[in-house]
């Protein structure tokens, strides 16, 4: 599910500590502005780590509805993503918790995920598969803290920030989930003729 956001959005960083300070004094418009910033963001997150579209839209609009009430709590000025995401996070590790008891849907397809252009040729779009599955794969832990330092940028305190808990770990799961990533697709990039081991006379 994605929200097209205003380009304008993107070239006034700066205007997000106003659009803050203007919701924390009740002004629904402004809050709507940092919607539109982050929603496709904190939805591609929470997709990965749930793997089910619907259950990402149902946590991406709790925790935006979270983050409204929560927002007299938030100091203007500090960093609106990295509390935006530790909310979005909480709520997937509750809806896990609350999910133990009972039978888990499957996955979807990882490869429903990969949006390629037509021309992109058939030998990178099975690549591109193939590294969508392999990040889908790897443990919670580490494919959250893959994810926001890859795929959103992050430091990796802010990493430590949002799934509390310390720098020093955070860029642990990063290396051991790269690491991981490496014994899973290594194969892939040897030759056809290498990966068979070597011909019998």
């Amino acid at each position: 599910m994605s929200r097209r956001v205003n380009a304008s959005n993107r070239s006034h960083p700066d205007d997000e500590t106003c659009w803050v300070r203007s919701a924390q004094a009740g002004d629904r418009g402004a809050f709507a502005q940092l919607v539109e910033r982050y929603w496709d963001r904190l939805y591609r997150w929470l997709y990965h780590l749930a793997q089910d579209r619907h259950t990402a839209e149902d946590l991406t609009q709790e925790t935006f509805l979270k983050a409204l009430a929560g927002l007299d709590s938030f100091r203007a000025g500090s960093n609106f993503r990295a509390w935006l995401f530790r909310i979005g996070h909480n709520n997937f590790v509750n809806r896990k918790r609350s999910e133990r008891h009972g039978n888990q849907p499957l996955p979807e397809d990882v490869s429903g995920t990969v949006q390629v252009r037509a021309e992109v040729a058939a030998e990178q779009r099975e690549w591109l598969e193939r590294v969508e599955s392999a990040v889908a794969n790897l443990p919670l832990d580490f494919r959250a803290a893959l994810l926001l330092r890859v795929y959103e940028g992050l430091s990796f305190r802010e990493v430590a920030r949002i799934l509390r808990t310390t720098e020093e770990t955070a860029r642990w799961r990063v290396f051991k989930a790269r690491q991981l990533l490496l014994q899973q697709l290594a194969p892939e990039l040897l030759p056809p003729e290498a990966r068979d081991g070597p011909a019998t006379a």
